[in-house]
């Protein structure tokens, strides 16, 4: 489930079961995360970014009457870590600005205090504004149009892969200290073995980071390590670096050409051998008549004054319709999928209540939850520390 506010429909927070008054409220989140994990969901998304949300590709738009601001998607994630027990918890963190060495340490810390929960979604900004917010870096501006130029390309190339340096950098904090590095033995005065830390000595283009972590090794070894990707240059982000990748295709054709894609890429990236999940995600307008949800679409495009448009496919209808779908697209390659509420406060419940049963009596989805880490619920083994010596 991806969580954004108050659902991916611009015009949600005029809904009445939207809360916007409750919007910058713990207990707003906890309770949407609660829902999820009612439902069985392996995991929630929690989207974040450096900048005002804006409906103009790369720079601020001024409206007023949409949802602006957030809190901070790794804070909240642990705010709510305590109050779950089995749902993963999956905050996005933005690459281009912040430093390695400070996620490593955050999203550690939240798989220690979620007991095996955590994960991140790894994001790229090449937006002016939001460099400017940290004085170190300046883009110059970038349109749709120009992104698909070979000097697009190119700068959106190196964005990427200064994203896959990052997440390496992550990765390997993660693994700086062994995982039996903690003595803690009161009577002999060792808290620590000191030969179970490790300097990770990444020397980059981008990064030049010692290590090792100042935090433990996560229990999972390895968080989850998410990022969504809409054509080859992110494509091969997720081929090298995710243990999931989210995309976005409209049909069962596109979902079998970008699979087979990825799967040649994370084959050239030397991870064939890996349990790597491709997800797709849809926008859903769910209600028990296929009618009243495009009523509902169509009354909040009135609200928005505007039609909603996504980079991912719409989808209004009922759970057995959307149900079908899935088990198409399922079909085509997808091992998984990403929904993303248009109205969190209605859609998130009928995902849980109508759809997921649908999928159960359709012997498709778990009656309970079979692991207690969002890798072992993702069938995602316990990485081996790849600085313990044989």
């Amino acid at each position: 489930m991806a969580l954004d506010g108050t659902g991916w429909h611009p015009a949600s927070w005029r809904e009445q079961v939207a809360r916007p008054r409750d919007l910058f409220t713990a207990g707003y989140w906890a309770g949407l995360v609660a829902e999820a994990e009612r439902g069985l969901l392996d995991f929630v998304t929690f989207e974040d970014g450096l900048g005002l949300q804006s409906s103009h590709h790369g720079e601020p738009d001024g409206r007023t009457d949409q949802v602006r601001g957030r809190l901070d998607a790794v804070l909240i994630a642990s705010r709510i870590a305590p109050l779950t027990r089995h749902i993963g918890l999956v905050p996005t963190v933005i690459a281009t600005h912040t430093e390695p060495f400070h996620i490593s340490k955050a999203i550690a810390t939240l798989d220690h205090v979620s007991t095996g929960r955590a994960g991140l979604r790894v994001q790229i900004s090449a937006r002016p504004h939001e460099a400017g917010h940290f004085g170190r870096r300046t883009f110059p501006p970038l349109s749709l149009e120009e992104l698909r130029t070979p000097a697009g390309q190119e700068r959106l190339t190196g964005l990427f892969d200064e994203a896959a340096d990052h997440v390496e950098v992550v990765r390997r904090l993660w693994d700086s200290w062994e995982d039996d590095a903690e003595i803690r033995d009161v009577a002999t005065g060792r808290f620590i073995d000191r030969d179970k830390l490790h300097y990770i000595d990444f020397e980059g283009k981008y990064f030049s980071v010692k290590g090792p972590s100042i935090t433990p090794r996560p229990p999972q070894g390895q968080p989850l390590v998410t990022a969504l990707a809409h054509q080859t240059v992110p494509y091969r982000l997720v081929a090298r670096q995710a243990d999931v990748g989210y995309v976005t295709p409209h049909d069962a054709g596109q979902a079998r050409a970008i699979v087979a894609e990825i799967r040649a890429e994370q084959e050239a990236a030397g991870r064939a051998g890996e349990l790597l999940h491709v997800f797709g995600d849809l926008v859903v307008f769910l209600d028990a008549e296929q009618g009243a949800a495009e009523d509902r679409r169509a009354r909040l495009d009135a609200l928005a004054g505007e039609p909603y448009t996504s980079d991912a496919r719409i989808f209004a209808g009922t759970p057995a319709q959307l149900a079908d779908l899935l088990q198409e697209l399922h079909s085509a390659g997808l091992t998984g999928f990403r929904l993303r509420p248009a109205v969190a406060g209605h859609d998130l419940p009928a995902i849980t209540r109508g759809l997921v049963p649908e999928l159960q009596r359709r012997d498709a989805f778990r009656t309970a939850y079979e692991a207690g880490t969002i890798r072992g619920l993702l069938g995602l083994p316990r990485p081996a520390n790849r600085y313990t010596a044989a």
